[in-house]
């Protein structure tokens, strides 16, 4: 596993290293600043030499005679470089340079003439030229002259400024700074003109050493930078102890008590007081404030969450015991009148939670009257399971008494309607069929409309007008029609868990695959039919969770006769 550093290591390691940019940069300015100001001062230096340099000049030949001297150059007459190099006037000028070189320790200092035209192809970078012609020159040797004209030495560093010459006829401001053969020099470059100041005659060129600009810029840039890194340490040491003092132990005080809490999940005064001791008046202090109440209030969270789930639990398990007895109160055992033959019956209800609204029943009102009922309570859960017991019962109880399907809901509704706060209804279908002639007669109360399979044909879908739900208004009245079972024939009842199941595409199953289902096997048994119902449902829905509970009821009439 690798090891963690801390935060104290991390802050240290972050300060090193800002430290170091710092003084990367500070030194980078400085040095820059200060090279370019001994640059200045030696670009100064140099120009006063160039200007010492013109007055030697003068003292020792006329405007003319220097002229003459570059004219001999210029001409390329080796008698007449000759002469001018032997004369007393070139000889002096020589002198006075190489003493001035001598005495100023310089790099070289000469008398040079260019041809502007050559000058020009050679900056544009025709090194093939030669456009410069030396007409003093004392580098090799300081008695000795090169002979006028000799132009196998050229500074190409130069160029461009002879180039400016040309042009501006003055380069007071220019300079360059060269590091080669010759060493680390600053070259500044003195035009001398001619009388009318039109054209360039020649140009007085120094080339000075720079020794004192290397020595002095490594001993600033080793003077700084220890000053700075004196002064980086401080600042380090200082601001980790600050930062020690006021973040790091105190973040790692909340952090021993965050992983004491989540190992013991305890908490006493003794943490308590340790979180409330860290007073940094920032951040961090909040930080210990929220780390308190969040234990407080987490310890409190456990405890609720242990009290929701026992109570979660206890409800758990009187749901079940709801489920079980809504269950017990629905007929279930099959067959349902084994000594009758002129029927048989079948019927299952799936609640989509635990309890649900739908409901049947079917029961003997007399030794020859059916009763039958389907019913759907609007709502889910408990309060509809309620609604349903209640509903339920009442419409057994008045049926036994005695009454048509319409009367008896009728009596319902005004039951139901009587401290109807919840505003609860249900919808009901319920019949009384006489077993010995097939008669009967139903009410609908705003219920699905039941489905009808004659002997030998295929499952129908039996429609008319029906009343509105029970318990939606009181005094209502609710129509009755008559209807008539032959031996053979199958009633089918359902609620509208059916029709309405809804696919993970929010599509509807509806009655016209409902009915196809059924006719896939039209001689099912009863149970067999539900059956292939439901999972033809299953399969229509899919991976969709049930919300509506889906109850089933059918029944096979024989005629009086039975099988």
């Amino acid at each position: 596993m690798k090891k963690k550093r801390s935060l104290a290591s991390k802050f240290i390691m972050g300060f090193v290293v800002v430290g170091i940019v710092l003084c990367v940069i500070a030194v980078s300015f400085s040095y820059s600043g200060f090279v370019q100001s001994m640059e200045q001062q030696y670009h100064d230096s140099a120009y006063y030499i160039a200007d010492t340099a013109e007055s030697l000049i003068f003292n020792n030949v006329s405007l003319e005679e220097l002229e003459s001297f570059v004219e001999a150059a210029k001409s390329g007459d080796k008698e007449k470089m000759e002469a001018a190099k032997n004369s007393q006037a070139y000889q002096n000028v020589s002198k006075a340079l190489s003493q001035l070189r001598s005495n100023m320790d310089l790099t070289d200092i000469y008398v040079t003439y260019y041809d502007p035209v050559l000058i020009r192809k050679y900056a544009a970078g025709d090194d093939s030229i030669k456009p410069l012609l030396y007409v003093f020159d004392n580098y090799y040797k300081a008695e000795e002259n090169f002979a006028i004209g000799d132009t196998s030495k050229m500074n190409k560093q130069n160029v461009e400024l002879f180039a400016e010459v040309i042009d501006n006829k003055t380069t007071q401001s220019k300079f360059i700074i060269s590091d080669g053969e010759f060493g680390y020099n600053i070259s500044a470059l003195k035009p001398v003109l001619s009388k009318d100041g039109k054209e360039v005659i020649c140009v007085i060129a120094v080339e000075e050493p720079m020794r004192r600009v290397q020595s002095a810029a490594r001993d600033f840039v080793i003077r700084t930078v220890g000053l700075l890194v004196i002064a980086i340490i401080l600042i380090i040491v200082f601001f980790v102890i600050y930062l020690y003092r006021r973040v790091v132990k105190p973040i790692d005080v909340i952090s021993k008590e965050v992983k004491r809490f989540g190992e013991t999940n305890d908490r006493n005064e003794q943490s308590e007081a340790t979180l409330n001791s860290i007073k940094t008046d920032d951040e961090v202090e909040e930080l210990a404030i929220a780390i308190d109440k969040m234990e407080a209030d987490m310890l409190k969270y456990v405890d609720n969450i242990t009290a929701i789930t026992a109570e979660k639990e206890r409800i758990g398990a009187e749901l079940n015991v709801a489920t079980q007895i809504q269950a017990d109160m629905l007929p279930s055992i099959f067959p349902a009148f084994p000594e009758r033959k002129e029927i048989d019956i079948y019927a299952t209800m799936d609640p989509a939670k635990e309890v649900g609204g739908d409901f049947y029943d079917f029961f003997m009102i007399d030794d020859k009257r059916l009763g039958l009922v389907m019913a759907d309570v609007s709502g889910k859960g408990v309060p509809a399971a309620l609604f349903m017991v209640i509903a339920k019962t009442l419409i057994k109880n008045k049926a036994l008494i005695g009454g048509t399907p319409s009367e008896v809901l009728s009596y319902a509704n005004e039951q139901l309607c009587e401290g109807n706060k919840a505003e609860l209804f249900v919808t009901v279908w319920f019949a009384i069929i006489d077993l010995t002639t097939g008669k009967g007669m139903a009410a609908n109360a705003g219920h699905e409309h039941p489905v009808l399979k004659r002997a030998g044909g295929e499952y129908e879908l039996i429609q008319y007008r029906h009343s509105p739900a029970v318990a939606t208004m009181e005094g209502m009245k609710f129509k009755e029609h008559e209807f008539e079972l032959f031996p053979g024939d199958r009633l089918f009842v359902y609620t509208d868990g059916v029709a309405e199941a809804t696919s993970s595409q929010n599509e509807l199953y509806g009655y016209e695959r409902m009915l196809k289902a059924l006719n896939s096997d039209k001689d099912a048994s009863l149970p067999n039919m539900l059956k292939n119902l439901r999972e033809d449902i299953d399969a229509f829905v899919g991976e969709a969770p049930q919300f509506d509970d889906i109850t089933m009821m059918v029944l096979d009439y024989f005629g009086a006769e039975g099988k």
